[in-house]
């Protein structure tokens, strides 16, 4: 892989951004949650390739984030909050990760908050790293 790809991972995580903000808007909350773990996935997985020229075959924003912080300064609060995003990856999209109920109906306006607020936070981490080795 090109490490210069980076830019396309980052790229596709602010679209993602845009996509969770426009899904916030019409109350989507189960999809801004899914939407948001996609952000961080790609914004992280952007930080790999570009300061530790490494691609991590993952869909865990855990496994994403204790690599990278084995080399970059991240706040440990920052750290805590991107673990809970690995909730939203398949129980956001699949009923059968639920004993009841479609997924969409276990997700509220406060759980979308949160994890567009981490989407956030993480992208502009990003871009600040990304910077400072340009």
């Amino acid at each position: 892989m090109s490490y210069e790809r980076y830019r396309d991972w980052f790229e596709e995580a602010l679209d993602d951004l845009e996509a969770a903000k426009v899904l916030f808007e019409v109350g989507k909350w189960s999809k801004v949650c899914f939407f948001s773990h996609q952000v961080v996935e790609k914004a992280l997985k952007a930080l790999c390739i570009k300061r530790l020229n490494i691609y991590l075959r993952t869909h865990s924003v855990t496994r994403l984030v204790e690599e990278i912080s084995r080399v970059i300064n991240l706040p440990g609060e920052l750290i805590e909050v991107v673990k809970k995003l690995d909730r939203y990856y398949i129980p956001t999209r699949y009923p059968n990760a639920w004993p009841a109920l479609p997924p969409h109906r276990h997700y509220n306006r406060g759980d979308a908050e949160e994890a567009l607020r981490v989407a956030v936070e993480i992208v502009e981490f990003v871009k600040r790293e990304v910077k400072r080795d340009p």
